[in-house]
């Protein structure tokens, strides 16, 4: 009787039960292969198993969809354990499950039982209690508050307002001045006869060319 087997969860014939017999067995769609699975998802030589000690281990065979214990695609030699879940490809699941010997479980329920009780050992001793000194536990000082930096005095702004009225005011008058020249200069200027010059500015009159008395 076999100690292993395969059931199938999900895939053509879902409950359907593979006995492991043998050594060696071989998994694929084609049906000369030990385990034959008429599907699409598996490959013709999809996996092989091989007996070793108390348990199989599994192999893929290059196969296209790949062979999947507990969800991970293997690369090498997986060794497997009752409960682990097979697939091949995404669709054909299998249960790979220990299978339990009827034919033990009764034998073992048979046996004689012994009419004379076992003494029972005497309970041991209970140790003596060993007194462990705690172990002081080092606290490191707490580190040296840092000084604090001594914050200067924040420099008040120079008051710039001032320095603009100042500047305004000079701007003012260096513009009336300039503008009450021009004034003047348009005047003297409009007098035909040039009366204007030798009664204002005398010496340009002169510079110009003309007399004044």
């Amino acid at each position: 009787m076999s100690q292993f087997q395969f059931v199938m969860r999900s895939g053509p014939t879902p409950g359907k039960v593979f006995p492991l017999e043998g050594s060696e067995l071989s998994i694929g769609r084609d049906a000369n292969q030990t385990i034959s699975i008429n599907d699409a998802e598996i490959s013709r030589k999809h996996a092989k198993m091989e007996l070793r000690g108390a348990s199989y281990v599994i192999q893929d065979l290059g196969s296209t969809n790949g062979t999947f214990v507990n969800g991970t695609r293997i690369s090498g030699i997986q060794v497997l354990n009752p409960n682990d879940i097979v697939a091949f490809g995404e669709n054909i699941v299998l249960m790979y499950e220990a299978v339990v010997d009827p034919n033990a479980t009764m034998i073992a329920s048979r046996a004689p039982r012994t009419s004379a009780a076992m003494p029972k050992p005497a309970p041991a001793p209970a140790p003596a209690p060993v007194y462990v000194a705690p172990t002081p536990v080092y606290v490191p000082p707490a580190p040296a508050a840092a000084p604090v930096p001594f914050a200067e005095a924040p420099v008040a702004p120079a008051k710039k307002g001032n320095k603009k009225l100042i500047l305004i005011i000079i701007l003012a008058v260096v513009a009336c001045v300039i503008l009450g020249c021009i004034a003047v200069l348009i005047w003297v200027d409009a007098d035909p006869t040039g009366g204007r010059w030798c009664s204002v500015l005398p010496f340009v009159a002169r510079m110009l060319g003309g007399t004044c008395p």
